[in-house]
């Protein structure tokens, strides 16, 4: 447990809540949170761990509770925008492979756990927020803070300004308890081998505002630029995504997020990496339902998963006897 312990002092999700601040938490939501998010993720765990690697999914939750959609302006479809939609069940075919998967049940536009866990928008709260908070990071900024002010399309979620107490609600119940268990599967799974892969598992609009259809590369793997994973890994998965036909782009445009920043820590033998998916390899993006290509790629991440499986203990190998 020693990145979650990491998490509690550097960023201040053990800092004690103040008598104000839980006044201002509001029964409803922690009422709907214990009635349609309890647990907050499931991990698929396979029947005996064969390889050192862990797989999340923190964007696939498609649980939207009815408190939230009640208080957002926008309709169900458009929230879903910003939803790593089914990359969650794309990866399943890992855990009979023997490695477990990790998936929120919570949406995206309810929580990011792929954020400091108090980056919060001042824009977005009444009340003051705790010192500890970060109020001016570019996510924050552009309105996609732990708790997001915005969707994909940069269209407004709320109708009014919300009690800092339903931050923190969604920080305990929800953020707290994700991260729990992916720091306790990471650490596990490094004591267990000697070496740890968490591989952290995305999707992205086939095209960006003022790009064309279908301007994005296929995949795209960001390791920090080396600095949360070896960059023999990250080449083997290129190379391997590579042979089967795929653009793939590493760290270009997305070097990898708060997860990948926080976890990975090749010194420790605790490897992160990002892998996004471009929807449109499996997704109807106006519909956001499955398309006709969906197992194929399922089954493509699955044969890409068993060659990592197979050649972790030879590309990592010289690493892991230095540590």
């Amino acid at each position: 447990m020693l990145q979650y312990s990491l998490l509690q002092r550097t960023y201040g999700v053990g800092h004690a809540i103040t008598e104000s601040q839980v006044i201002h938490m509001p029964d409803s939501e922690g009422a709907s949170i214990l009635a349609e998010l309890t647990p907050p993720y499931t991990l698929h765990k396979p029947v005996e761990q064969l390889a050192p690697v862990v797989f999340c999914s923190p964007h696939s939750g498609r649980i939207y509770p009815k408190a939230f959609l009640q208080a957002s302006r926008l309709d169900p479809h458009t929230l879903r925008k910003s939803e790593d939609c089914y990359v969650d069940e794309l990866f399943e075919p890992v855990v009979p492979l023997g490695a477990p998967l990790i998936a929120a049940r919570f949406p995206r536009a309810y929580l990011d756990v792929n954020r400091e866990p108090y980056e919060l928008d001042p824009e977005l709260f009444h009340g003051r927020l705790p010192a500890f908070a970060n109020t001016q990071s570019a996510r924050v900024v552009g309105g996609l803070g732990t708790i997001a002010r915005i969707v994909a399309d940069t269209e407004e979620i709320y109708r009014e300004r919300l009690p800092i107490g339903a931050a923190f609600q969604r920080i305990e119940k929800l953020y707290r308890p994700f991260h729990g268990a992916l720091a306790e599967a990471l650490e596990a799974t490094r004591k267990r081998f000697g070496l740890a892969v968490l591989i952290d598992c995305h999707s992205m609009p086939s095209a960006s505002m003022g790009q064309p259809q279908g301007g994005r590369p296929h995949f795209v793997l960001g390791d920090r630029f080396g600095a949360s994973c070896d960059a023999k890994l990250t080449r083997f998965i290129r190379d391997v995504l590579q042979r089967s036909g795929f653009d793939v782009q590493v760290n270009r445009p997305y070097a990898g997020g708060f997860i990948t920043e926080h976890y990975g820590s090749p010194g420790r033998g605790v490897h992160a990496l990002q892998l996004e998916i471009n929807r449109a390899l499996y997704l109807d993006e106006a519909t956001l339902s499955k398309s006709k290509d969906f197992p194929k790629l399922m089954r493509t991440l699955a044969e890409m998963a068993a060659r990592v499986f197979d050649a972790l203990p030879v590309l990592l190998e010289r690493r892991a006897a230095a540590e």
